[in-house]
């Protein structure tokens, strides 16, 4: 060592987003995940800042580790090392928790603690049940009994304490952030390495233009965490978010704003985007969620799809008045949905609609009933369901937990696609099964045709759109998982099954998981080449262009009279009647305006 150097201490920070339990007890995990943590990339760029300001002093480096446990198998005995050899100096921060990652995680923390490494749990999970509950819950205080810390709220300008505390040995039981929400304008932006971000298909890379949703969905855990009041990144921000990670090869982005329509910069957000693109000849495509209620917006649509925008997520919810106004989702207006399903398809953006099942007017026979006329009336690419779930953080858990009505114990099936709760009219098992029936209901051969007929006929190119059939149509059929948690070649580790589950012996899960992985992938190869097939058949057909159905035709004043999700059932028809009062009071208004 060169005379008068002084060798720095190193911190080791090591970022962790867990993954959870699949029903086998297996950890779902892929080669290449689908969706990117925004929550990884958030904690990372913030502690990566507290490095850079040098939190820990000027003798003290901060080395940052991040991974996603959904595409990377965590080496939990090597992290350990790795703090030990360091002195002990260092912590672990389980990030982004869910709900339905809760068990695993306190299943990574318990090791890391019995090496007495300080261990920060952080996420929706822990925010949600300190906002909303007034007791802790027992899954909470199983992580305090560990020793583990937990972080509730946004950790912007909170970032450099936990580090101080973890380097000092006296890191706090909770940090409580939840109200004192920061500003988001010149924060620092989402970061991941372009290493962590290439472990996603198509290196999607993440960030959050926003925060904050002016909602009252009953089943939302973000409008209690994140408040409804909108906060914004600048534009400025936006565009050196973009070309810092465009000079790394990212080209795709998730914007995970729950819902980008409200973000009140949405404008000048797109506009700057579209003036990189034209300006500086950065070219990104997005994905963004908005509500149903987007299309109202002048020039919303036409500057997503300049922006960039390529798929878009819609809350539809329900087709059924009654159902949207029990879970307080006012916004969505049923007679608005096609007019907005149309203005997308216009714009060649492919579209995402998250459905809903088991609310308390559902059955199963109005729910096949309601998918069939999705299919027949409402120009939809892909159609996502979920089981209603009461999830800690949202109001639906807080009525359950005040009733103390029964909810499931076992949070690893918070994950929306298993049923948690009990239903007024359906049996756990006649909800579970009718949502399983829901997939092959939808995702059908002769309905796959129509929509990729459909796409064609407006002119949008089908090999993007053959891409997310086959997936949406696939992972619940083959993997048993719903498609956001899907990703490319599923990985199992032997010793990494749940801690309740019996680890199989070599001689069994080895040969069994091979007999998987060939099954499997046969049935995903016969899926492929068969939706292939129909692409194939449609772009060589002279007179795809020429494809019209009752979900494309033009919106016309005797809709209400001819489609039956407008007159299925008195709800539905006290909405059109709402609809039609409202629409001739804004005539009048126009017109008095005008005299």
């Amino acid at each position: 060592m060169p005379a008068g150097a002084h060798l720095k201490r190193r911190f080791q920070l090591v970022l962790i987003k867990p993954s959870h339990y699949d029903d086998d007890g297996y950890v779902v995990q892929w080669f290449r995940s689908s969706i990117p943590s925004n929550s990884l990339a958030m904690v990372y760029a913030l502690a990566a800042e507290a490095a850079q300001q040098q939190a820990l002093g000027p003798d003290t480096q901060i080395d940052i580790t991040a991974m996603d446990e959904t595409n990377v198998r965590v080496p939990v005995a090597r992290i350990i090392r790795q703090i030990q050899d360091h002195g002990g100096f260092g912590m672990v921060g389980l990030v982004g928790v869910q709900s339905n990652q809760f068990p695993r995680t306190l299943d990574l923390a318990r090791p890391f603690r019995a090496a007495g490494i300080p261990v920060v749990i952080g996420g929706f999970h822990v925010s949600g049940c300190l906002a909303m509950l007034p007791d802790m819950q027992a899954d909470v205080q199983q992580a305090l009994d560990l020793g583990c810390s937990l972080f509730a709220g946004e950790a912007e300008d909170r970032m450099a304490r936990v580090l101080q505390d973890a380097a000092a040995g006296k890191l706090a039981p909770i940090y409580n952030y939840l109200d004192d929400l920061p500003t988001l304008e010149d924060a620092r932006t989402p970061y991941l390495p372009a290493s962590v971000i290439g472990r996603t298909a198509n290196h999607h890379a993440s960030f959050d233009a926003g925060r904050g949703c002016p909602f009252q969905c009953s089943f939302c855990t973000i409008i209690n965490v994140q408040g409804r009041k909108s906060r914004r990144r600048s534009p400025d921000d936006i565009e050196r978010l973009i070309k810092e990670h465009w000079a790394e090869g990212v080209r795709r982005f998730l914007i995970t704003d729950d819902n980008f329509a409200r973000n009140k910069d949405w404008e000048a957000i797109f506009d700057r985007i579209i003036q990189i693109h034209e300006r500086d000849r950065i070219k990104i495509r997005l994905i963004i969620q908005v509500d149903t209620l987007c299309h109202k917006l002048p020039n919303f649509i036409e500057k997503a799809a300049r922006a960039g925008v390529t798929r878009v997520f819609i809350g539809l919810e329900n087709i059924n008045p009654a159902n949207l106004l029990q879970a307080k989702k006012r916004q969505n207006r049923i007679t608005e949905y096609r007019t907005m399903l149309l203005a997308w398809k216009k714009a060649g953006v492919i579209t995402y609609c998250g459905y809903i099942l088991g609310f308390p007017a559902d059955t199963p026979e109005s729910i096949r009933r309601d998918i069939e006329i999705v299919k027949q009336e409402l120009p939809v690419d892909i159609l996502e369901f979920f089981c209603l779930t009461p999830l800690p953080g949202s109001e639906d858990h807080k009525v359950l937990t005040q009733k103390g009505a029964w909810m499931d114990p076992d949070l690893n099936k918070y994950d929306l696609e298993h049923v948690v709760a009990d239903h007024s009219q359906m049996s756990l098992e006649t909800w579970s099964q009718v949502y399983h029936d829901a997939w092959n209901a939808y995702y059908t051969r002769d309905h796959m045709w129509t929509i990729l007929r459909r796409t064609a006929a407006c002119g949008i190119g089908l090999k993007r759109l053959v891409a997310v059939l086959f997936l949406f149509s696939s992972y619940m059929a083959v993997e048993k998982l719903h498609p956001l948690q899907g990703g490319l070649f599923r990985l199992k580790y032997r010793r990494d099954r749940r801690p309740t589950m019996k680890m199989e012996p070599a001689w069994l899960f080895y040969p069994k998981y091979l007999s998987e992985i060939i099954g499997k992938h046969a049935r995903l190869g016969w899926r492929w080449i068969r939706l292939d097939a129909m692409r194939w058949r449609i772009v060589h057909d002279p007179k795809h262009r020429l494809y019209t159905d009752r979900a494309l035709t033009e919106i016309g004043d005797e809709e209400d009279e001819n489609f039956e999700m407008l007159t299925q059932n008195d709800a539905a028809r006290r909405e059109v009647d709402r609809a039609r009062k409202m629409a001739d009071l804004s005539t009048r208004a126009k017109a008095a305006a005008s005299a």
